[in-house]
């Protein structure tokens, strides 16, 4: 097993968690930002009213991409496990 090998390994891992989290975080985002304008244009400072919009993005986003983020774990798992005769010997 070279250092190689682990580098493709370790960056194909972090490339499916920076995917994985973007799925979850980028919606979220989204609605805090039309939130936070909304809040600026009607001078309304309430911290929760930021809250419950984006919590509901979240697991809306997690309801839509659940499917996808978790057969590309399962993927990446199997190609990984596939691996380890290749590894070993």
């Amino acid at each position: 097993m070279t250092p190689g090998d682990v580098l493709g390994f370790f960056g194909d891992a972090l490339m499916l968690v920076v995917m994985m989290v973007g799925v979850v975080v980028v919606p979220s985002l989204l609605v805090g930002l039309v939130v936070s304008v909304f809040q600026a244009a009607t001078q309304i400072n309430e911290q929760t009213l930021s809250f419950l919009p984006r919590l509901i993005a979240t697991l809306v986003a997690l309801m839509l991409a659940g499917p996808w983020l978790l057969g590309s774990l399962m993927d990446f798992t199997s190609t990984l496990v596939a691996q380890i005769p290749f590894v070993v010997g």
